[in-house]
């Protein structure tokens, strides 16, 4: 049995949202194959997601002073907690699918800051004296992006930085072994959108087998 955290950052209902659509298409497949397995819902836009912020750094720079979670102030306490929560829970799976629209050619704020709370070195990486290294090694992970545009191929190629960013982090915690499913097109070509959409769930299906 694994254990999978179904990771969605977007504030639209599914109705309104092609990387729902096709997400929800995914993993309601994965559980037909693999109704044993565990899943959670893990929603950036319905949950507290701590910023890094003077807060945080403040927390970090006692610890670092050699300081105990109890001489934090109750702020720096309560937000270095939510933080540990988050960050054990994504070491807690086994396998993560992430669902992101691309906004402004990247991911949504808050996947930016959920990331920014798995991001830690000695938990999901380690720094060597041949650089960083990876600690998630053998865990899998599925990104699925809906995109308006067109930026598979073209100059628009060049400033896609939501799949590059979410691949990037993936392998820098060590999880290689990974996919990712893109839809585009649908509001450069509205007329074709149905078809785009369709197709889309139809490769977010076949992902869902491989997964």
């Amino acid at each position: 049995m694994s254990k999978i955290l179904y990771i969605t950052a977007n504030p639209k209902a599914k109705e309104q949202s092609f990387s729902l659509t096709l997400g929800e298409a995914f993993l309601n497949t994965y559980k037909e194959l693999n109704p044993n397995d565990e899943i959670v819902n893990v929603d950036v836009y319905d949950m507290e997601v701590p910023l890094i912020d003077e807060v945080v750094f403040s927390a970090w720079g006692k610890f670092g002073q050699g300081l105990s979670f109890g001489e934090l102030t109750s702020e720096e306490q309560h937000k270095v907690s939510v933080m540990n929560e988050i960050l054990e829970q994504f070491l807690s799976a086994d396998k993560y699918v992430l669902v992101t629209p691309l906004w402004n050619f990247s991911v949504p704020p808050m996947m930016k800051a959920y990331i920014d709370n798995i991001c830690i070195a000695g938990k999901t990486f380690k720094y060597t004296e041949n650089g960083p290294v990876g600690l998630l090694g053998g865990k899998k992970a599925v990104h699925i992006q809906a995109r308006g545009g067109i930026y598979s191929e073209g100059p628009a190629a060049a400033v896609e930085m939501g799949d590059k960013y979410i691949n990037a982090v993936l392998n820098f915690i060590g999880i290689t072994d990974k996919e990712s499913v893109i839809v585009e097109g649908m509001a450069a070509a509205p007329d074709k959108s149905e078809n785009i959409k369709n197709d889309g769930i139809a490769r977010a299906k076949e992902a869902a087998k491989r997964f």
